[in-house]
This record gives C-alpha cells, structure tokens and sequence, in this order.
C-alpha cells in the first residue's frame, strides 16, 4: 500500500516537523499536518541542559551543546524518515543569551539544513500566547510559559494579546542564580516579579501554566490526590489549593512520597525553584485559578501559519470531525445526530450556554469511533479513548461528560463501577445531561441503524393525548422502523427524564 493510500490518516496534509531548542530540553514533535488541531505523529526530547552555568559563564554548557548537536542530527533523519515536508526550528533563552550561541545555532542549522529563528523573549511570550489561544476556548487571563533559562509572561483576552515580558526565572538559571539556596530563590524570584506591570490586572481571572517543569509540578498533584484522569491539558486548581502546594513542594526535601516518581529525576531537582517562581507570581495576580497547559510555543507557531479563517475554528469540533472521518461508519450520520440533538434538547427543556453545545457537538461527532469493537467494549472502549485524547478547546469536566456520553449509548443509562472516578469530576447537572444525551443517542442510532437520511426527520413533540408529555413523531414513510428495540429505548428515555414518551405516526 502506497502512503497516499493509507486510511489512518487525514487525506490533504503532508507532515510538518518543528524543532524546539530550549535551555533544559531539546525536543522534535512531529504532526500529521498543519490544522487548527494538529495531531503528533512523533514526539522524542533529549535533556540536554544546555543553559547550564549560564549565569555564572555567559556560555552554553559543552558537553550539552555537543549533545545537542548529537539529538539534532537524530532529528533531521527522523523528520525526513516522516516524510515531512516542512521543518520549523525555534531556539530560546540559552542560545540567544550565550556567547557561543551564534556557533552552536551555525553548526546546528548545518546539520538541520533549516533556518534557525533565535526568539527573542518578547516573540518567545507571543507564541506561547498564541499556543493558549489554539488550545482553549475564549481564554482569559496570563499566561506564563517556564523554561530552563528564562519565563515569559503575557496577558491573553479571548484571540487578543498584550506586550510579554520575559524573565530570567527558568528552572536552571534561578537555581544557580540562588547557588542552591531556595531561600535566595525566593528573594530573587520577588524582585523579578515586581517588573511585571501588568499581572494585577490578572486578579480574578485564570492563569495559564506552560512548560516541563510546571506540568510535572501539576503531574505530582495528581498523584498525590489520586486524581482519576491524567490528562495534563486543561488541569485545573483552584489559586488556595495551589498555594498550599506550592508550599509542600519547597518543603519536601527529600521527597519520600511515592507520587514523586512520577517525575523523571531530571526534573526533580527543578521542581522546588519552578514551584517558587510560580508562587511569586500567583502571589502578585492572585487568579481565581490556574490552569495547565500541554501546549505551548511549538502549538503557538503552527496556530501563527494558519490561514485566519482556519485560525477562528474550534479546535475541539476540528478534532472531534477529524476523529469521525476516520473512525465512524458515517461521519454525515454523525454531523445529523449533532443538529438533531441540540434541537432534543430543548424539547426536553435543556437550555445549554455556547460552550455546553460545543461539548454535546464533539460528544455526538465521536459516537461512533468504537463501532469495530465488540459490542460488549464498545461502552469502556469509547469511555477511554475519549477521556485520554489529545482534545484541546475542553475542559476536564467537558472531557468526562463526552465520555461519559457515549459510554451511557452503548451500556444503557446507568452507572457503574467504570464511571464511578471519572463522574467525580463534573458536576450532577452535566452528568444528568450526559445521560439525556446517551438516551438520545440510545434512540438515534439504533432507529436509524446508524446510517444518514432518517434521523432529521424525526423529533419529539408535545403528546396529544393529555397522558402523554412527549411523542416521538415518526413520517409514514419511516414507519417499518419502528420496533420493539425502539419502543424499549424510548421508555428507557422516558424513566430517565421522568416523562411520559410514546411513539406516534404521521
């Protein structure tokens, strides 16, 4: 089979690589194409710690340079071996800021055959902002993106931006600029915060947590709380609640807790001043809450190539569309059931606000990814796969009510030991919902046999008999559909919303 023909990919995008050369990590990811929800075919990152001694040399450190010349010759063949037809490459603080930058951006450019853009801090905050912007629906609030060598600040409203600021608070540089000493760490950390003129505008509002070191600051709260869903994107804490973490961190020198494993050693060391430099700044802004970010400068540049059209999508719908393409029996049967829904809903007297559509849109486009399972795994099957997918523009309780949706249509409207941890993230209403929207789909798919054409015509309308709350009207034509399977899924429907449903012909 040649490439083109392959079925497990989009049709119409080639690969596109990009090259990230930070002051901790140097990393490739490699998507599946330019899109307004780029998927990773291919990730890889070597710890390089190129920003090490820094502070105290003004170079980069030797032996990491030469490891990541060593990681960008990989690189290059791994991007070709992908066949990407584009190569971006993004260097940040170290190489900007080190005397013998410009050498190692010359024999790395050599190697990569591609240009090399040196950020500046400013462009380096521009981007991480535009990843915030690509990977949440209408954000507001800071966004902060933690590096090796430096941290970026920058306020985001929706699709607007301001000036950022960059500061040398990244992990590296502030433990050696504190020469170890987190009290140091902490003094130093104050008086660079203070620069920021703009961070008590954020009050109030969210923070946005970008880089390796706060993700994995994020990671070992989860373990610590045994939070059900590790997906990093869209982790959210409460600004007290991370506060206090922020606090244990710093004061847990040995780190006995099992959680910390879950951190790679590399980091370990980093997590005390990126834990001090996000508490300096929380201090100031003093945001309602804080929220994680898989998604940052590299996600940011490929959201700055899009056409501006493309750029004003919803990522998660793009997503959810791409996921049906791919993987429904129908992906014009699911387009249906996504309108037929909405409307369900408001004859059951459900009034959504914009980002609950949404999150029923993308429930009803990914309704059918599991239909090649059997049918005794389809439920766990689509339960898993959405509640761990790369989806960005969702929330952690949006995540759980589209899961939880599809996993309602195929095991019945009822709960179990399988949604039990799961449920626990999102509130009763949207659990309710999601059960109304498993019921829906219970009756859709089944009526239509899951193939587009019926399932518009069809809808729920007051009953004419005073005993009967709704009917389910069905055209003439459509008449042989109806069963005892359908008549049993209808009743199902009825006992969930405590209505009296019947079927009626016209």
């Amino acid at each position: 089979m040649v490439e083109s023909e392959v079925q497990g990919r989009l049709p119409g995008i080639s690969p596109v690589s990009v090259v990230d050369i930070g002051s901790n990590s140097v990393r490739i990811v490699i998507y599946e194409g330019l899109s307004r929800a780029p998927t990773v075919l291919f990730n890889e990152k070597v710890l390089c710690g190129l920003g090490r001694g820094i502070a105290a040399t003004g170079k980069m450190d030797e032996e990491g340079v030469e490891r990541a010349l060593r990681a960008l010759k990989r690189f290059k063949a791994l991007s070709d071996q992908a066949r990407a037809g584009t190569m971006h490459v993004l260097a940040t603080a170290a190489a900007r800021e080190a005397s013998n930058g410009p050498a190692f951006i010359e024999a790395a450019t050599e190697i990569l055959s591609a240009e090399i853009r040196v950020l500046t801090g400013k462009e380096e905050a521009l981007y991480s902002a535009y990843g915030i912007i690509s990977g949440f629906y209408e954000p507001d609030g800071i966004a902060g993106d933690l590096g090796g060598g430096s941290l970026e600040l920058i306020d985001i409203k929706d699709k607007t931006h301001g000036d950022g600021i960059t500061l040398p608070l990244g992990g590296i540089r502030l433990s050696e600029l504190s020469e170890g000493s987190l009290s140091k760490a902490r003094s130093f950390a104050k008086k660079q915060v203070k620069k920021v003129s703009f961070l008590e505008k954020g009050k109030g509002r969210m923070f946005y947590a970008v880089g390796g070191t706060w993700r994995n600051i994020a990671r070992l709260h989860m373990e610590m709380t045994g939070y059900p869903l590790t997906m990093m994107q869209g982790y959210e804490l409460p600004f007290g609640v991370l506060m206090e973490f922020l606090d244990k961190i710093c004061d847990d020198e040995d780190q006995k807790d099992a959680a910390w494993q879950a951190v790679s050693k590399n980091r370990r060391m980093l997590l005390p001043y990126g834990a001090i430099a996000l508490r300096e700044v929380l201090s100031v802004m003093e945001p309602k809450a804080i929220s994680f970010s898989a998604q940052g400068v590299r996600e940011g540049l490929l959201y700055s190539l899009l056409p501006v059209e493309d750029q004003q999508q919803d990522p998660l719908l793009v997503a959810a569309r791409q996921l049906s393409i791919l993987r429904a029996r129908s992906p014009r049967h699911a387009n249906e059931i996504a309108a037929w829904t909405g409307m369900m809903f408001r004859r059951f007297g459900v009034e959504e606000t914009p980002e609950e559509a949404r999150y029923r849109q993308a429930a009803c486009l990914l309704a059918d990814i599991s239909w090649r399972a059997h049918p005794d795994f389809r439920g766990s099957q689509s339960l898993n796969v959405i509640a761990h997918s790369s989806l960005v523009g969702i929330s952690h309780p949006g995540r759980v009510f589209i899961a939880l949706s599809n996993y309602y249509r195929f095991e019945g409207l009822r709960d179990d030991h399988h949604t039990d941890n799961l449920a626990s993230i999102a509130s009763s209403e949207l659990l309710d919902r999601a059960k109304l929207l498993g019921g829906l789909l219970r009756v859709a798919y089944l009526f239509s046999a899951s193939m587009p054409g019926i399932v518009g015509a069809l809808d729920f309308l007051p009953g004419k008999d005073k005993d009967v709350d709704l009917e389910l009207v069905v055209p003439e034509k459509y008449s042989d559909f109806v069963g005892e399977r359908v008549e049993g899924r209808v009743q199902q429907l009825a006992k969930l919303t405590g209505k009296n449903l019947a079927i009626a012909h016209v």
